[in-house]
């Protein structure tokens, strides 16, 4: 494989149907086989329609600036809770870059759009395109910081995690010069020690993606992280965040998302972790259904753990599921995507959620700057658009397609009769 290149996804998909693998793919089943067109519910394409909008207005500020070359001028870093002397304004930019194109990945490379959202998707495409070619030319004055202090590890992987993502669209158009540029950089940031928690995914993401994009990487950061995340995992689907467990959403921001991305992108490239995939999945689709009983009735939750202002970034997980069709048995597509658009309006809506130029501001329903850790700045909060994986499925996807239902905590505190819960028993 040459380092231009990514494996075509619908390739690899065709393979993975034909070696047994459908459960485990990755992308969603929706882009190898669309559903036909018609039957269209209205309400689903108004969510879509809603959603759509969201994306942009989050997303929107952070690529047009960088490609602009004027992200630094413009974007404020807002960032309380640090110390005096602490450059969290060196990072929020690659931050908010690097979280934004993960979020925007898996819908850029949707190619059957509707027509609105085609044109948008040519036009951000080539955008992030742009951003990435500044981001990492030393001359540009928005050449971001991929190497001082240990922050740009956590944002080159997000960055590197969108390319997994999105091959066809981010990567492959990439002119040469850039795309060797862009390798370069994330080497780079081998020089950053990864702590002993969820931070091991991270050099183990940019290392998958060197992998699949047939440029020289090596196995012992994805070692170490899988070995690691395996003798962290507690039961019931849910990992430690290290050696202790912690009430937080990491498994969501991260952990569950990251391991079954790098897994299944290097499945077409080596066989070294294939035992691993058919474990870290079935914990994935019973933490999905964990997360789903989570959302109360009016779309909040519990406001529980560190990094709560990454909002909607705390439904990371059961959106790239959705996305990736791999949902528990029991919930409906529709019941996911009726459950995540209260969250959007629950967290997004509020006011004070952004500031007068459109930027995001410190918060998880408003304006709440004394909810920030100090690692928490303007950049840290495009996490968030994680929540939009579920774009990357066609219109016509029963995610969008069907009528809307209510979800767990909405049907059991209206009375309906539920069926219980049960743990997963892992072997």
């Amino acid at each position: 494989m040459s380092s231009a290149d990514l494996p075509d996804r619908r390739e690899f998909i065709r393979r993975a149907v034909a070696g047994g693998l459908l459960a485990t793919m990755a992308g969603p089943a929706g882009i190898a086989a669309p559903e036909a067109a018609g039957g269209l519910v209205q309400a689903g394409q108004d969510d879509r329609a809603y959603w759509f909008g969201m994306m942009r207005r989050i997303c929107e500020p952070v690529i047009e600036n960088l490609a602009a070359q004027t992200l630094r001028t413009r974007m404020p870093v807002e960032a309380p809770a640090a110390p005096g002397d602490h450059p969290r304004k060196d990072y929020a930019h690659l931050e908010a870059f690097g979280r934004t194109v993960a979020g925007v990945a898996p819908w850029i490379e949707l190619p059957e759009k509707p027509r609105e959202e085609a044109v948008q998707g040519a036009r951000l495409g080539e955008l992030v395109r742009r951003g990435l070619d500044h981001a990492t030319d030393p001359a540009s004055p928005d050449a971001l910081n991929f190497t001082r202090g240990g922050q740009p590890l956590v944002d080159a992987a997000f960055l590197a995690y969108g390319l997994v993502l999105a091959p066809q669209t981010l990567w492959r158009p990439l002119p040469d010069e850039v795309k060797t540029r862009v390798i370069a950089t994330l080497r780079t940031t081998r020089q950053i020690q990864a702590g002993s928690s969820n931070w091991l995914l991270f050099p183990a993401m940019i290392e998958a993606f060197l992998a699949v994009a047939g440029s020289e990487w090596q196995a012992e950061p994805i070692d170490r992280a899988l070995s690691a995340h395996e003798s962290w995992y507690k039961g019931d689907g849910t990992y430690g965040d290290g050696s202790d467990f912690h009430w937080d959403y990491y498994n969501s921001y991260v952990i569950q998302p990251f391991l079954l991305t790098l897994l299944t992108a290097l499945q077409p490239v080596t066989d070294r972790w294939r035992s691993h995939l058919a474990r870290v999945s079935a914990r994935g689709v019973r933490y999905a259904a964990i997360q789903e009983r989570l959302i109360a009735p009016d779309g909040s939750f519990p406001a529980l753990g560190r990094s709560m202002t990454y909002r909607t970034g705390a439904f990371h997980h059961l959106a790239h599921q959705a996305w990736r069709g791999t949902l528990p048995a029991e919930v409906a597509p529709a019941q996911i995507r009726c459950a995540l658009t209260a969250v959007i309006r629950r967290t997004l809506e509020p006011a004070g959620t952004f500031d007068a130029g459109g930027w995001l501001q410190i918060g998880l329903a408003g304006q709440q700057p004394s909810l920030a850790e100090p690692y928490i700045s303007t950049g840290s909060l495009y996490l968030c658009s994680l929540v939009f994986h579920p774009l990357g499925l066609p219109a016509t996807h029963r995610f969008w397609r069907d009528p809307a239902v209510d979800w767990t905590q909405r049907r059991i505190w209206s009375g309906a009769d539920s069926p219980a819960d049960h743990a997963l028993k892992d072997t």
